[in-house]
């Protein structure tokens, strides 16, 4: 069952009802899930598009982050929302291009490796270091603001998130429909038969680590302002990995499954630490998500976003259901 356009329509449409009929303390929390998704959708675009894990790409979100608070004028004055926007993408695009230009030329393991010494070795620069505050981390204490757009105040804040999600999506869904995301595909299938077939895989790769960077950078400047506070936890590998598990929890291959997976992941962290549904074990949730994540990739093998196909088709008990379309693998 492919994620289709109504559905997506009903998604972004419920999202943009949320605060509507939430609490400030639900709209907070969705206006953080919201801003997750988008960097797991960066890394979507690595590994369900290209097939290049990285385990450093909350570096990127990172450099984002931190670019939007430095690069804010230390006055009252607020900074011009789509020039620090610019400015954030742009340090964190940077960063991805240096990294991808020497990680890019290993395979496999070392590149998983690789990523992640050039994610450690940035997380140590800000927090050994006083650029970035060290361990205290630094305050973005003037949000930045565009016109009548405040995004000090919550729901301007909650919808330029909201935009920048579905931005994201759209600028990834064309991308991956286009020749470029094509030839991703090829080198994820099969990366040799590419290059026997006359394309040159490193400039692609490079430019999807890119671009991967940059969206992710994007993230990292929505949660520098968002919460007005940037430490250098946001560039630790824990991140990195919670964000591999969200696009293996929603399914790898489909920008949907990010989704899908950053809003499980995020509901299912905050039902195990709620002390009102688990009581003491509450303290123990890390147990709780882990099992979970395992039982789910155990028996839904594609990801919760194949879940209702595989609901139907055993309604249908297996007869008359749509046959699947061709995967890349079948058609290349």
């Amino acid at each position: 069952m492919r994620y289709s356009t109504p559905s997506l329509v009903i998604f972004f449409a419920s999202l943009a009802l949320w605060p509507w009929f939430s609490s400030a303390y639900g709209v907070d929390l969705v206006a953080k899930i919201m801003i997750y998704a988008l960097l797991a959708l960066s890394l979507e675009l690595l590994v369900g598009t290209t097939g290049l894990v990285c385990f450093g790409q909350a570096a990127f979100f990172g450099i984002g982050a931190y670019a939007a608070v430095l690069l804010s004028p230390a006055d009252s004055s607020p900074a011009p929302l789509i020039l620090l926007l610019l400015e954030s993408v742009f340090c964190a695009g940077l960063f991805a291009l240096l990294v991808g230009a020497l990680s890019l030329r290993t395979s496999g393991v070392y590149f998983i490796m690789v990523t992640l010494a050039f994610a450690q070795m940035a997380y140590f620069i800000v927090h050994d270091t006083p650029i970035g505050g060290g361990t205290d981390g630094i305050f973005l204490y003037v949000k930045p603001a565009l016109g009548w757009i405040d995004l000090d105040k919550p729901m301007h804040l909650y919808a330029a998130i909201w935009v920048s999600l579905l931005a994201g999506y759209l600028i990834l869904n064309q991308l991956s429909l286009s020749p470029f995301g094509r030839a991703l595909a090829g080198i994820r299938v099969n990366e040799q038969r590419m290059k026997a077939s006359g394309f040159s895989t490193y400039p692609y790769k490079l430019s999807a680590f890119t671009v991967s960077g940059m969206i992710a950078g994007w993230a990292g400047y929505l949660f520098a302002v968002k919460d007005g506070f940037v430490n250098p936890e946001l560039l630790s590998w824990h991140l990195s990995g919670a964000v591999l598990v969200m696009i293996i929890l929603g399914g790898l291959g489909r920008l949907g499954g990010a989704l899908i997976g950053s809003f499980a992941f995020a509901f299912l962290q905050e039902l195990f630490q709620s002390e009102a549904v688990f009581a003491g074990f509450a303290k123990h949730w890390q147990l709780s998500l882990g099992i979970s994540v395992i039982v789910c990739v155990a028996f839904m093998p594609q990801g919760l976003i194949a879940l209702p196909s595989q609901f139907v088709k055993r309604l249908r008990g297996g007869a008359g259901a749509e046959p699947p379309s061709p995967s890349v693998e079948q058609r290349l």
